[in-house]
């Protein structure tokens, strides 16, 4: 998607097929897919959004009714100010609560992840190797964009940061997903996969330094292997390929600048 104050070039803008200057257009891709020599790759998340949702999900939708569009709306826009902020803590940029007129930047509810993420990084002292990276199985046929590749304590664990109330199953399956792809991708392999859960019940540290956690916060691993989420990964795959034999993406094409009168 185009955001905001965002130069189409930068980065963080990942469906840009192409800007015209003469015509004044640009050209956007589906956000469901991604493009690799010239191939069309559909991402981690719209494939799982092929596995069947639990009971938990079902009462909730029963409960909020028609505020599940809202709710699902804000926790989004918290959710990528949290990973917008990392981002920039980890490039090496001042994070602030305020700015110099004196107001807020952020809500004090994002504000609190972002100070979690902070004591997660400042107490394990994790190495970076990459972030926000684009990952592409090409034996496989999907990409994804995986939020942390770091080393910890001599061990290469693949993380994403969750700013949910809670976690889900096919959270377990989308990074067994990433973690196949790093590995097709990279020769360094993913040893441990988890989700920075920036919204735990977890209260304190653990004093016997067993497992990474803090007030609020903590580093959930899956109860199964890479190997045994990946297996189900491929059992939701054939799902969405069964209704997507030949998955392509839509194009959407707009002018850049308009004029009263033109």
């Amino acid at each position: 998607m185009i955001e905001k104050n965002v130069n189409v070039n930068r980065k963080s803008v990942k469906r840009i097929v192409d800007v015209d200057q003469t015509s004044k257009r640009v050209t956007i891709m589906d956000s469901r897919f991604y493009t690799r020599n010239d191939k069309y790759y559909p991402s981690v998340t719209s494939i799982l959004q092929y596995m069947p949702k639990n009971k938990f999900f079902e009462n909730w939708l029963k409960d909020v009714g028609h505020n599940a569009d809202i709710i699902m709306k804000k926790s989004a826009e918290e959710g990528n100010q949290v990973h917008d902020a990392v981002e920039r803590y980890l490039l090496g940029e001042k994070i602030t609560l305020l700015n110099e007129a004196g107001f807020s930047n952020y809500s004090t509810f994002v504000w609190q992840m972002i100070l979690k993420f902070h004591e997660f990084w400042t107490l394990h002292k994790p190495i970076l190797i990459e972030s926000e990276v684009h990952l592409f199985s090409d034996a496989h046929t999907y990409a994804g964009t995986c939020d942390l590749v770091l080393e910890i304590n001599g061990k290469i664990w693949l993380l994403d940061i969750k700013t949910t109330n809670s976690l889900h199953t096919s959270q377990d399956l989308q990074l067994a997903a990433y973690a196949q792809a790093w590995n097709e991708m990279y020769e360094e392999k993913i040893e441990n996969i988890g989700i920075l859960w920036l919204k735990s019940s977890k209260h304190k540290v653990d004093k016997n330094g067993e497992k990474m956690q803090g007030k609020g916060w903590e580093v959930y691993e899956p109860p199964r292997s890479i190997e045994e989420n990946f297996k189900l990964f491929g059992y939701i795959h054939e799902l969405y390929k069964l209704e997507h034999p030949d998955p392509k993406p839509k194009f959407n094409e707009y002018i850049t600048e308009i004029q009263i009168g033109s």
